[in-house]
């Protein structure tokens, strides 16, 4: 079936209940500290110990362990291989300063990522749910403290698998993942995606157990995640890196989940900041690249920028960088968005993609239907976004979806083409439950749903349906405790230009 356009009757019915509660699962976890967006945005010690006790009270050599790298961040610029934070890990009883986190997922394996908090060996055993086959990785820490990844290889596809993670005979972390159907068999998929944690969201355990009970084979977070408001201060940047990784719901999700992530304007620099803004130079701008590949789990990216491409069975995954190129001193004009090489880079992975389904992401908003395109492409660059445009429909290509953050609440739109043709976006900004704009646009007749941001804890669900005469794809939205907000499925051949 396709999708139902929003009448003004119901645009208004739906601004109005945005945000209605929906029923809680009686064994919900409240509230215990309510952090708001611009405390969030001010990032104080008070406020962000505050958000790891937003739900639960952290354990104690936890909360040593994060007061005493914080401190250490805070006054210094040093990394997480610092003799005094490593000391501080050790004396807390931390093997990991942080991980398990899953990613860069095939039909073979995947990569496992950690900060160890020592050079002693880590295994890892992993267990074919189904024959019980078990196999064993080692690896060796180079540098306490130092990003280590274990590539896991040779598994078979489309299987279920658990692991544990052993250190010095003691088991101190564990997971499961699934592995996608080998290219070219067809099977249902199912990705979450969502934006705008901004730091809130990721120390709420009703999300993320929502999350895992939908049994995604993986998810994508498509900005404002872990950092807010740091700038330039690369310390303060893995400040709050390490909050994140020391939260209990987060790794809950990311040693289950494999995780894919590209970041926007808070994670990047500051609100609504790109590019090189006065007082940031290129090598500020290549070491906020570094910093964020090292503290997030992506596929390896050989281009400047942190934008990539992979393939996740029937999935051609295309993840932008919508901030670091923008180039300030040409707002408007063509490449001032994406820069040259990346939209380039862009329209040659569309043109020689043979994956049935291609998810293009973007920090922010494709379409302009919400605060007149502000902060995104409509105020950057629309002759990029056209060519674009214009290149899937010119050749064809089919089974573009594309996906956006940025804007928070949870809005669908269609955009419409003059070929008659329509593309269809779909933007939950609404991991953190923070403020945002209007849920419905002032001009509605291309709007699928809407709802306001604020107390809006919820996800994006894609499940792709290929098995049988009809291949097909069903967006859900699913609040914190597991409701279904909003289910609208859509056949491949509506994809097809």
């Amino acid at each position: 079936m396709r999708f139902k356009k929003v009448s003004s009757l119901v645009a208004f019915i739906i601004t109005l209940f945005a945000t209605a509660t929906f029923a809680q699962n009686s064994d919900s976890i409240p509230v215990r500290h309510h952090v708001t967006l611009p405390q969030a945005h001010k990032g104080t010690l008070e406020i962000d110990t505050n958000l790891l006790d937003s739900y639960t009270t952290l354990p104690a050599n936890i909360r040593e362990f994060y007061l005493d790298a914080r401190s250490i961040f805070e006054n210094n610029t040093v990394d997480f291989t610092d003799q005094r934070i490593v000391a501080a890990a050790v004396k807390n009883g931390m093997p990991l300063m942080s991980g398990p986190m899953l990613g860069d997922l095939n039909e073979n394996g995947l990569s496992i990522w950690f900060r160890p908090a020592s050079k002693d060996p880590i295994q890892i055993y992993v267990r074919d749910q189904t024959t019980k086959e078990e196999r064993v990785y080692t690896l060796n820490p180079k540098v306490p403290g130092q990003v280590e990844r274990v590539v896991l290889t040779d598994l078979s596809p489309k299987t279920e698998y658990s692991y544990s993670v052993v250190i010095n005979g003691s088991e101190v972390a564990e997971g499961t993942f699934q592995t996608p159907s080998e290219i070219g068999e067809t099977s249902e998929l199912r990705l979450a995606f969502a934006s705008d944690f901004h730091k809130i969201g990721l120390h709420n355990p009703n999300l993320m157990a929502a999350i895992l009970k939908r049994d995604p084979i993986a998810m994508l977070l498509l900005g404002d995640l872990a950092v807010d408001d740091r700038d330039t201060n690369l310390s303060m940047h893995r400040a709050d890196y390490l909050l994140r990784d020391l939260s209990e719901p987060w790794k809950q999700l990311a040693a289950n989940v494999p995780l894919y992530a590209a970041w926007d304007d808070h994670d990047y620099l500051n609100n609504d900041l790109g590019g090189l803004p006065e007082g940031v130079t290129t090598e500020d701008r290549e070491a906020l690249r570094n910093l964020w590949a090292e503290n997030w789990n992506n596929p390896e990216n050989a281009a400047p920028g942190i934008y990539f491409n992979t393939r996740i069975g029937a999935i051609e995954l295309i993840m932008l960088d919508t901030r670091s190129f923008r180039e300030n001193d040409r707002r408007g004009e063509y490449n001032s968005y994406l820069g040259a090489s990346q939209l380039s880079w862009l329209k040659d992975v569309l043109a020689k993609s043979t994956a049935p389904y291609k998810l293009i992401t973007s920090g922010t908003m494709w379409s302009d239907y919400i605060s007149d395109g502000k902060d995104s492409w409509g105020t950057w660059d629309t002759v990029a976004r056209e060519d674009v445009y214009q290149l899937i429909e010119t050749e064809k290509i089919p089974g573009v979806l594309l996906l956006s953050g940025d804007r928070h609440g949870a809005r669908g739109f269609t955009i419409p083409r003059n070929s008659e043709f329509e593309f269809y976006e779909f933007g939950p900004a609404s991991l953190g439950g923070v403020p945002g704009p209007e849920a419905i646009a002032k001009d509605s007749s291309t709007q699928l749903f809407g709802y306001l941001g604020l107390g809006l804890k919820a996800f994006g669900e894609l499940t792709f349906s290929m098995e049988g005469e009809v291949s097909q794809v069903t967006f859900r939205l699913i609040d914190e405790y597991g409701n279904i907000m909003e289910e609208h499925t859509v056949s491949y051949d509506q994809l097809i230009p």
